[in-house]
């Protein structure tokens, strides 16, 4: 495929060359001390890999066709955050002892409150009213806060191990559990009940998968999952080489380390954002929100086995309970989760009201 050039699209295009710029840098500053500027350069690098990563996981999943995209995405994304994750883990000392925590909980709340509210909003502004599928949301939001629960609240309140953590055979159960659980969705999603994932117009009607564009072909598609795997390993190395810089920028500033894990969520999760918003302003709100709790089911359902299975080797301990103030936000998130989807339409109230809880748990994540 060629544009009016004369020129291949791949070639043409900035997220062809972004990853490859970002496995190159990666591998010329590997291994070395590195100066202001180059930490800067790489955060660059770094973030237009996380924007093409998004950008081609994406093309599969409009290959694919939802709710499989969707699915694609919130993969992408996961695998992304995991990275990040260890990366921070291996090197950050005491306090990448809570970045696994803080880093999912922030998802949580970025997707179920930030994605959902501005998509809410973004829909309604347009029709008034947003349209979407009841069943399928309300099994997600019904997963989500299960496993939110299960990894993030449930710790604090066990008395194998003094403090907030799990015993070695709690958390394989709740690993375990979090892959079940997970696994059913996706099944439930995809296979059994895949109707009730599929997005609707506002007068309540079925849309059709490809009403907006045209797929990729199957080149373009082996072509950008390729570009995607590249991505990838951009994303993760270079977030090793940086997150020193990330933590010292922090403490610098005076913030608390759950900022640490704010800040990778909202990096990570920003690309996923614009398209989730870009679905709400083409009417196809279920995908919206298809991207939003697909997001927060897998970074919990994927992101806690990985942990577990790295805590195995990475030294110190693995806080997961959450505190008092966190705890409230994630029990008034679920509360309003639940009256949003139940009725399958919402309106710009409910996508105001998912804002300002998302507001409130940024302000109080850099101002506990």
């Amino acid at each position: 495929m060629k544009t009016g050039n004369g020129q291949p699209v791949l070639l043409t295009q900035w997220t062809t060359w972004a990853p490859l710029v970002a496995v190159i840098a990666l591998v010329a500053a590997w291994g070395r001390e590195l100066p202001g500027v180059a930490v800067a350069v790489l955060a660059l690098c770094l973030f237009a890999a996380v924007l093409a990563a998004v950008h081609h996981a994406e093309v599969v999943a409009h290959r694919v066709g939802e709710p499989f995209g969707s699915i694609v995405l919130a993969v992408a994304v996961t695998i992304i955050e995991v990275g990040l994750i260890v990366m921070l883990m291996i090197g950050g000392g005491d306090k990448a002892s809570t970045y696994a925590r803080d880093t999912v909980f922030a998802a949580v709340m970025i997707t179920c409150n930030g994605i959902v509210g501005i998509s809410l909003l973004v829909a309604t502004l347009r029709n008034r009213i947003a349209v979407f599928n009841a069943e399928g949301s309300g099994g997600a939001v019904a997963i989500g806060c299960t496993l939110a629960t299960l990894t993030l609240i449930v710790p604090t309140f066990t008395t194998g191990k003094t403090g907030p953590e799990f015993t070695g055979g709690q958390l394989a159960f709740a690993a375990v559990a979090s892959l079940l659980l997970y696994g059913l969705f996706i099944g439930v999603q995809t296979v059994r009940h895949r109707d009730y994932f599929l997005p609707v117009r506002p007068d309540g009607s079925p849309c059709g998968p490809d009403e907006h564009a045209e797929p990729p072909t199957v080149p373009q598609t082996w072509g950008s999952l390729a570009l995607l795997l590249v991505a990838l390993v951009g994303v993760v190395g270079n977030a090793k080489l940086i997150s020193p810089s990330i933590e010292r920028g922090v403490e610098s500033a005076g913030l608390p380390s759950a900022a640490v894990g704010v800040v990778i969520a909202l990096m990570v999760l920003l690309p996923e954002t614009l398209a989730a918003v870009r679905a709400a302003r083409n009417d196809r709100t279920q995908t919206s929100l298809n991207l939003a709790y697909g997001s927060a089911m897998a970074s919990i359902g994927l992101t806690i086995p990985v942990i577990a299975l790295a805590s195995i080797w990475l030294s110190g301990p693995l806080i997961l309970g959450e505190g008092p103030t966190n705890t409230v936000l994630l029990a008034l998130t679920a509360v309003v989760s639940a009256l949003t989807v139940v009725p399958g339409r919402a309106t710009l109230l409910q996508g105001g009201v998912h804002l300002v809880i998302f507001a409130a748990f940024v302000f109080l994540s850099f101002s506990p």
